[in-house]
Formats: structure tokens, sequence, C-alpha cells
């Protein structure tokens, strides 16, 4: 198996084999709060007009959206675990729009297999591709472009965990914990993201299940596959 990193936009069109797009912060960790707390799915677009109009086809969709990472105006949630976990999603579908993970699964038309990833999914994850043991894996670290080193510290943590190694993954994070967007985060500074949001997404490994993406003719579908 070789493994390969990628990142942002450009990196996930590109991306080939199988296809792992991070996104920790928040998007995915969205997805699997969601998947977790009985969602049957999640459905994943690039604008906020696509994630309105196909929530409105979908009885009892939830739509989850921000735009530059703030709050969008008449959408209640703004891509926060917090208030998805607080949510009773049991058998609804959650239509998602986010400024780097949702526009980097869209973007990987060229994957073989493709997954949605955060720390929160991670072994579950690592584990379901090496059983599959596929020739290329491709880690797309979605927000890198943005300068997001905890979606890197995810791809290497995926990598050490696909090769059977070991790695300090407290080490991996130390980046983003000293970096001023994380006090900023910790202080509750920024619009729609409560400091919880943080506790939420670096809980690594917390579920036990991958998050397969497919296509169909509504478009992007997430899932949940339980080891």
């Amino acid at each position: 198996m070789r493994v390969v990193h990628a990142g942002g936009l450009e990196g996930a069109r590109s991306a080939g084999g199988t296809v792992v797009v991070i996104d920790v912060l928040r998007a995915f960790t969205v997805s699997a709060y969601a998947l977790a707390g009985g969602a049957a799915e999640c459905r994943l677009v690039a604008e906020v007009d696509e994630a309105r109009a196909l929530a409105a086809r979908l009885p009892g969709a939830i739509v989850s959206a921000e735009v530059e990472g703030l709050p969008v105006p008449g959408i209640a949630i703004s891509n926060s675990p917090t208030m998805i976990r607080d949510l009773d999603l049991r058998g609804r579908v959650l239509v998602q729009r986010s400024s780097s993970g949702t526009q980097c699964v869209v973007a990987a038309g060229r994957a073989e297999r493709l997954y949605a990833a955060g720390l929160v999914v991670a072994r579950a994850t690592a584990t379901t591709i090496r059983e599959a043991a596929p020739e290329v894996v491709t880690l797309v670290a979605s927000g890198a472009d943005r300068g997001h080193s905890e979606d890197r510290a995810c791809a290497d943590y995926l990598e050490a965990m696909l090769s059977g190694r070991r790695c300090d993954l407290e080490q991996l994070l130390r980046p983003l914990r000293k970096s001023p967007r994380h006090a900023e985060l910790m202080a509750g500074g920024w619009p729609g993201f409560p400091a919880s949001d943080l506790e939420l997404a670096l809980a690594a490994d917390r579920f036990d299940f991958a998050m397969p993406v497919s296509r169909d003719e509504l478009g992007v579908r997430l899932t949940a596959a339980t080891l």
C-alpha cells in the first residue's frame, strides 16, 4: 500500500486510488456525530442554495452550513458538532455545506473509493481501508490550503495506522494547540463555533464506523459503515 498526501481543493481534484478527504474542524466531525445520533445519511453539497433546495426535497431533512467559517442567515446549524449532538436526528437526513470538506468531497471525482474522515472516526477508517488493501491511498487534508494544521495531523495519524506504525497524536496536534486560532476558538470568539466543538472534534477514535461516500441521482451521499 502506497500512501500519498494531498491538500485543498486542487489536491482533491487530482486525488486517485482510495481517497480519504479529511475535515476535522468541523465538517466531518459534524457528519460523524449526526450518524452516531441516528441520522440515516448525510448529503454533501458545494453551495448553500443547493443545500436548501435538496433539503426541501427530503422530508424532515436538516441543513448544516457555513460560509468561510461563519453562520449563514436563516440556517440554524452552523457546521457545529455541538449543535448536531443535541438534536434528535433519528432517521433524518443531514444536508451539509462547508467551505473546505464538502467542497473537496464533491471535487474528488477521480477516486476509486472515497471516504470522509475526521479524528473521531480515524481508526475505523484506517481499519476499513487496510482490510480492502488498495494499492494507493490518497489522504486529502481539506483545510491545508487554509492553514488548518489539524487536517494534516489527522492525515499523519491515518498514515501511521495504515502503515502499522505507532505515533504520538498529541505531538501531531501541537501546532494547532499552540496557534492563535486555537486560543480564539477556545475563548468562544468565533460566531457559530462554540468552544465545545474543539473537544468533540479532537476526541480521536470516538466512533467505530468509517464514512464511505457514494454518488446517486441526488448527488453525494455519506453513510456509516460499522466495523
